[in-house]
């Protein structure tokens, strides 16, 4: 039995959940930063992920970066569990407000996202990527008034790269999103890739769908 001075932190609620048949319940949830950071410090200093640019990060350092995320309302972050198991961070913000804005025309509608897949454990499961990235697209694009999503991966990462195309994002060409240098946050010059995704035709309609956190 816990003490009652013991105060214990209330679980964050899934903004999104679908049931894949066989596959399980996918559910996004936003990024508690404290309680997130041992999960999301663990696969950002692996080498796979040094496009992310957090390798020689420390878990408190990943800690305060979500934490500046969260503070922002142009920027989220969710942790994606497959039943209770993380498999991805999904990242979405407005390009309006990120300086990808500086390299394309913004739309009307639309969404910038970033994803990170967690790291196989195991014997690898056939088709899980593809169909985990069926639900990244059913949540990006969950609220009608988003009609194309931008992608930016880092142009060395070829793996995140290949990964937009096998998803039907359309390659634009290079660009270069310029520094930034603020109190809370760096950010390094970075050539990237710019890719677009039309609001795909086979998504259900939505009418009722809950707005953009």
């Amino acid at each position: 039995m816990r003490p009652e001075s013991t105060v214990l932190p209330t679980p964050r609620a899934d903004v999104y959940t679908e049931t894949v048949a066989d596959f399980g319940t996918v559910r996004f949830t936003p990024v508690d930063p404290a309680k997130d950071s041992a999960v999301l410090h663990a696969w950002v200093v692996e080498e796979r992920a040094e496009f992310w640019g957090m390798n020689g990060a420390s878990r408190e350092l990943v800690q305060e970066i979500y934490e500046d995320v969260e503070r922002r309302d142009t920027h989220h972050a969710f942790m994606v569990r497959l039943d209770d198991e993380p498999v991805a961070l999904f990242q979405t913000y407005r390009p309006e407000e990120d300086r990808v804005s500086e390299c394309y025309e913004v739309r009307e509608g639309d969404i910038g996202v970033h994803l990170m897949l967690a790291p196989i454990a195991g014997r690898p499961r056939p088709g899980f990527s593809k169909t985990l990235t069926g639900s990244l697209i059913r949540f990006a694009f969950r609220d009608p008034a988003i009609r194309r999503a931008v992608g930016e991966p880092d142009a060395r990462n070829e793996k995140a790269v290949a990964l937009l195309g096998r998803i039907g994002f359309a390659r634009q060409g290079e660009i270069t999103l310029p520094e930034i240098d603020l109190p809370e946050i760096h950010l390094p010059e970075k050539r990237a890739v710019l890719a677009f995704l039309d609001r795909p035709e086979w998504l259900p309609a939505a009418p009722d769908a809950p707005p953009q956190p």
